[in-house]
Parts: structure tokens; C-alpha cells; sequence
């Protein structure tokens, strides 16, 4: 058996638009503990040559790839006892090694899906600057992914109209709890 770590992995996903980033990094810089914030994007950006973009239906084996690199690198990081503020496009569908490995380690892993409606999820994506996908087809595409999610519903916060900050506050408050947990 592996001895509790003090580290945790946190997971922020939901579509384009919902303020995955913004509040990673936020909770990150403002936690009173050591953290790390790790974009998910920027895994797929490490990729040079053969990229396919991550939305399309022949990206399966690529993503798979990444999700588990950054899977891996999450937990490393918290087995060395950082909170680990995942933020990504990180569907149920790509929960398992993330489950895998917190198991395997004994790290507290919770699963916290931000979801805005979808006129709030294209207007703040398509306005934000840099890479950022702005294209609403596969906005739309992406964001009705995370709708109607049986179980994990109740991991849902809905930040259509919360600022940062408030958004940033319900996150606190349900990694404080044992509400958004898969495993501990």
C-alpha cells in the first residue's frame, strides 16, 4: 500500500468558453499549499508533426495519447505532494487513467465539470485571443458533450453567470468537501 500523499489531483473541464483556465490557474496561484497548474492544451501542443485537431472523430488514438501523458504527469506531481489543478477538455470518456493512477498512488482525485449555457460558452470563446478554437461548429459539438452526463451531473457547476471570482469560490468550497471526489 502506498502512504496518503498530501498532494491532490483537481480536474476542471466542461467545453470552450466555461473558464477551465482562468480558474486553474487562478486556484493554483492563490492555493496556500504548493501547486501546480497544468494546462491539458498544452500537451496536445507539444506535438510537431502528425497533429490532428483534437475535436475530430480521427483523433481518437492522438488524444488518447495525451490525456494519458497528462494523467501521468498530474499524479507525479501530486504523489510529490502539490494540489494539481488539471484544466482541459477532459470528458468522462477519459476519466480512466486519471483513475488509474490515483488509485495506484492513493491521491484524493476530484472531478469538477464548469459548464456555462451555450450562447455564454460560444460568446466568451470566440472572444477570447491566442490558439483558442472559435469556430462554432465544434463549440457546439463540444459543449453538448458535456450535457446530460447521467451520474456525474452532480459535478457540474454552472458558471453562465458567475464572474471568475465566484466561479473560483465554488471551486474552493467543493474541493473543501467530499462532494465532486472519485477517489480518495
Amino acid at each position: 500500500m502506498v502512504p496518503k500523499s498530501t498532494g491532490e489531483v483537481a480536474i476542471l473541464t466542461g467545453p470552450p468558453g466555461a473558464g477551465k483556465t482562468t480558474i486553474a490557474r487562478m486556484a493554483a496561484e492563490g492555493s496556500k499549499s504548493p501547486a501546480v497548474h497544468l494546462h491539458a492544451d498544452d500537451f496536445w501542443h507539444f506535438i510537431k508533426s502528425g497533429w490532428i485537431a483534437p475535436y475530430l472523430p480521427e483523433s481518437h488514438a492522438q488524444n488518447a495519447t495525451v490525456i494519458e501523458a497528462v494523467a501521468q504527469a498530474a499524479c507525479s506531481y501530486a504523489r510529490g505532494g502539490y494540489l494539481v489543478m488539471v484544466d482541459g477538455i477532459i470528458g468522462p470518456w477519459f476519466l480512466g487513467p486519471f483513475r488509474t493512477y490515483a488509485h495506484e498512488s492513493n491521491l484524493r482525485l476530484c472531478y469538477m465539470i464548469l459548464r456555462p449555457n451555450l450562447a455564454t460558452a460560444l460568446r466568451r470563446a470566440q472572444t477570447r485571443g491566442g490558439q483558442a478554437l472559435t469556430e462554432t461548429g465544434p463549440i457546439e459539438s463540444l459543449h453538448g458533450q458535456f450535457c446530460d452526463l447521467g451520474p456525474l451531473e452532480r459535478h457540474v457547476i454552472d458558471t453562465s453567470t458567475q464572474n471568475a471570482a465566484a466561479t473560483l469560490q465554488m471551486v474552493r468550497d467543493t474541493m473543501a468537501d467530499d462532494r465532486f471526489v472519485l477517489s480518495a
